[in-house]
């Protein structure tokens, strides 16, 4: 694990904008957010939603009407699996360079990612770090269902290749990214993880929870890339806080009292050198957006940092392991609201790296 990576402060992004256009998209982004600039998604475009913009790969996948699902009935599935399994141990055992390989993205479905790229390749400033994304596996195994319906995370077989699939999708992330010489960050966005423990998911174990994390970040981390895991919403940290990641992303503005509820879990990640997201600019309650500024938002941040130090940590710890973001992704905002966020991140950002001048 890498923990050399200090943020000190910096803002960025979840990664979605309520936008129709790429190239407009990443020139908001590198203005508001240059130090840790990201691929932009934009959930207006149906393929780059959570579970289509990442299936790709994934062996019985079909559409038919519509709907996409994997066709675990078909005949040819069984060989479908083989072909997977074979290119995956290709990658993992046999050396084969991850760059063209089935588990690439592509410019239909992200194209986000090549309109960074292609951005970045013309800058001649180093930024401090880049960033990519990725649905995490619980949440991609629990939102990509077989032909009967069932969601793929409730079939094992299928489940290990679901997870595999989103271990290599972000390792290819960071294969790309790496030629910056900066370090890459990948984001495992998990919504889902929010139901963990309740009603919905009452069959579902920590230790299959946990099995998932670890595969992943191992695979980001192979490739020499740090793993977050952001979820939107409230949550068991524990089972994030005791993962391998090496940043946590929570909702500061909203489930604050919650998360510091896990004391010991979050001592633990904090004396290892890891980073906390702080999502303390709302995105969820537009009420909310409109009535918060940079310097209000600045005021609930340090109320939240006294209790961080009162678990035994210097502030100035603190502040080198945080990174500043919205608490979700924009995507669903209307622009203005979107701009509001995006302009309360960046001056929040400002005002706490004020501190360290």
């Amino acid at each position: 694990m890498n923990t050399d990576f200090r943020p000190r402060g910096l803002a960025a992004w979840i990664g979605s904008l309520p936008m129709d256009n790429h190239d407009e998209a990443v020139k908001v982004m590198l203005e508001y957010t240059p130090d840790i600039p990201i691929w932009v998604q934009l959930p207006k475009f149906a393929a780059e939603g959570m579970v289509a913009q990442f299936a790709r790969g994934m062996p019985g996948l079909a559409r038919k009407e519509g709907r996409m699902f994997v066709d675990a009935g078909d005949e040819s599935f069984d060989e479908a699996m083989v072909d997977f399994f074979e290119a995956y141990m290709a990658v993992t055992e046999g050396g084969e360079d991850i760059a063209d390989s089935r588990f690439a993205l592509h410019q239909d479905e992200a194209p986000g990612f090549f309109t960074f790229m292609r951005e970045l390749d013309q800058r001649a400033d180093k930024p401090a770090a880049v960033k990519g994304q990725v649905t995490g596996p619980f949440t991609f195994g629990t939102g990509l269902v077989d032909d009967a319906g069932r969601t793929v995370f409730y079939n094992e077989h299928v489940r290990d290749a679901a997870v595999k699939l989103i271990a290599m999708k972000a390792r290819w992330q960071v294969n790309q990214l790496k030629k910056y010489g900066v370090p890459v960050i990948v984001f495992l966005d998990e919504p889902a993880l929010a139901g963990f423990g309740s009603s919905a998911f009452i069959s579902v174990s920590r230790d299959e929870i946990d099995a998932c994390f670890a595969e992943v970040i191992a695979a980001i981390h192979e490739e020499g890339g740090l793993a977050g895991v952001h979820v939107c919403a409230n949550a068991e940290w524990s089972v994030i806080l005791d993962s391998e990641a090496d940043i946590v992303s929570f909702d500061a503005f909203s489930y604050f009292d919650k998360f510091i509820l896990y004391a010991d879990s979050l001592r633990r990640f904090l004396e290892s050198g890891r980073i906390l997201a702080w999502g303390i600019v709302p995105t969820s309650d537009t009420a909310a957006i409109a009535s918060q500024s940079a310097e209000s938002l600045y005021e609930l941040w340090q109320e939240e940092v006294k209790q961080v130090e009162a678990l035994g940590f210097d502030r100035q710890q603190v502040v080198s392991q945080s990174l500043i973001t919205p608490s979700c992704g924009t995507g669903a905002l209307s622009m203005d609201h979107a701009m509001q966020v995006i302009d309360m991140n960046h001056g929040l950002s400002k005002r706490i790296r004020g501190e360290q001048s």
